[in-house]
This record gives C-alpha cells, sequence and structure tokens, in this order.
C-alpha cells in the first residue's frame, strides 16, 4: 500500500513537472491561434476564443524559402557529417591506428569550444575564400559540431561489432572499405540514424553561424526568417509564434520517429560483455 502511494505520488510530480516544461510550447500554440486584436488582452485567455489561421497564412507566404533553405542546409549537413565521421569511427574502433585515443580526446575537447568562438573563426576564412552568405558555407560550419559527436558515437558502437564478423570477411578476400561498406555499416544502423538526427537538428536550429556567416544572403535558414521577421513585424506576434511552430514540427517529428534508434545510438559502449 505505501509503495502504491509512492507511485501515485512520483507519477503525480512527474505529470506536474512535464506540465510545466511543455506549457512554453502550449503558449506558443495559443498565441499562434490568437487574433491580432486579442493580442494585449490582460489578463490573456488561456484558450484563444477566436481562433484565427491568420499567422499561419504569414508563414506559408514569408516564411516557406527560409524552411526551404533550412531543409537544404539540414540536409547537406547530415551528408557530408555521415561522409567524414563513419570512415573515421570505423578506423578508431576496428583499425586502431597509432594516435586514436589522442585524436579521440581532441573530438571531446573540440565539442567544449563555444560557437561563437567557432563562429568568429569561420568569418575570417570565409571572408577569404568568398563563401560568406553561401547555403553550403553554413553546411560546412554546422558539420564542424556534429562531426566530432558523430565520430564519437560510431567509434562506441561499431566498438561493439564482433571482431569474428570482421575476420569472416577479410576471409573472403574483402578489403577494409569493402569491410566498412558491406559489413559494419549495415548493422550500425542505430548510429546512422542517431548521428543524422542530431546532425539534422544542430543545423535546423543553428542561429550564431547563420548570423554570423550568412546574414546577407538570397539563401538563409529559418533562423534568421523568424529573426528578421520579429524585427520587421514585432507587433505581429500571432504570426510570429505560428513560424515558431512551423519550424518546431519537423525536428519533433523526427525525434518521435527515431527515438528508439537514439536510445540504442547513444548508449551504444556503454556496456561491455
Amino acid at each position: 500500500m505505501i509503495g502504491r502511494r509512492r507511485g501515485i505520488r512520483v507519477t503525480a510530480i512527474g505529470i506536474v513537472l512535464t506540465a510545466l516544461m511543455l506549457f512554453p510550447v502550449y503558449w506558443m500554440v495559443n498565441v499562434s491561434l490568437t487574433p491580432q486584436r486579442d493580442m494585449r488582452k490582460s489578463p490573456p485567455d488561456l484558450l484563444p476564443r477566436h481562433p484565427t489561421f491568420e499567422g499561419y497564412r504569414a508563414v506559408l507566404h514569408d516564411q516557406l524559402p527560409y524552411l526551404l533553405t533550412s531543409l537544404l542546409i539540414g540536409l547537406g549537413t547530415v551528408a557530408l557529417t555521415l561522409v567524414l565521421a563513419a570512415p573515421a569511427g570505423y578506423a578508431l574502433a576496428k583499425l586502431r591506428p597509432r594516435g586514436g585515443g589522442a585524436l579521440a580526446l581532441a573530438l571531446l575537447i573540440a565539442q567544449m569550444i563555444p560557437g561563437i568562438v567557432m563562429a568568429m573563426g569561420f568569418y575570417g576564412i570565409f571572408l577569404n575564400l568568398g563563401l560568406m552568405n553561401t547555403w553550403w558555407g553554413l553546411i560546412v560550419a554546422d558539420s564542424t559540431i556534429a562531426v566530432p559527436f558523430g565520430v564519437l558515437i560510431f567509434r562506441a558502437f561499431m566498438s561493439g561489432v564482433p571482431d569474428e564478423l570482421l575476420a569472416a570477411a577479410r576471409i573472403d578476400g574483402a578489403g577494409a572499405f569493402r569491410t566498412f561498406w558491406s559489413v559494419v555499416l549495415p548493422v550500425s544502423r542505430n548510429a546512422l540514424v542517431t548521428v543524422s538526427l542530431f546532425s539534422f537538428l544542430w543545423a535546423w536550429s543553428d542561429f550564431v553561424f547563420a548570423n554570423t556567416l550568412d546574414g546577407g544572403g538570397d539563401l538563409r535558414p529559418i533562423t534568421l526568417g523568424i529573426y528578421h521577421y520579429i524585427g520587421n513585424n514585432n507587433q505581429e506576434w500571432n504570426a510570429i509564434m505560428a513560424t515558431a511552430v512551423v519550424a518546431s514540427v519537423p525536428a519533433a517529428l523526427l525525434l518521435v520517429l527515431a527515438q528508439r534508434y537514439v536510445t540504442a545510438g547513444v548508449t551504444a559502449g556503454a556496456v561491455k560483455d
């Protein structure tokens, strides 16, 4: 009986904490549906009495190019990250090159560098190379955050691939690349999904690199779209919040769909037999 009451209390506390954490999300949706005339109402309505979709129509009219650019940058970041991180993780896990431990430590340290510091460094490099205000420049910049994380995830996951499986591939005549491509990569699905998801989310939500390296380009991501939209239309809060809601949908869907793969990919290597 005592255990049951304790379980009920823990569940109730969990529900309350979850509601508190999700309240900003609910309020964002609420404001996005609130008519402009009710925006300054005091006290505000917990539910929009006269919901309107004017904000969402403004999103489709004004923000769609920004959303497509963010999608392009996100997919490009995922592709570049996988191309660089998967072979590097395999090499550190199975080929064990000299200095591999030091390289893994350097990748870990690289993740601790503040984004604004990296953005300032990229600004000088991109300015000299003529990559300012380009979407492919943002792909390169965003990948510098995703690649170290991806290498460490692939290394941890691929370390658990049985060496007997690789030995059997070598007996069949497969070289290092063929073993990686045909044997190791297919069984590393959880790591692939995990790295792809986090790479996409980092690129999709990036503001520091975008604002520093692509402030005046023709193709700008949705984070800059929201930022500039706030600056130009700071009274139309329903349209601003509608943009935030639409920009949050892809990330939320990806997290829900890939949840079990991410759990397996992140915890890979945590337990050894």
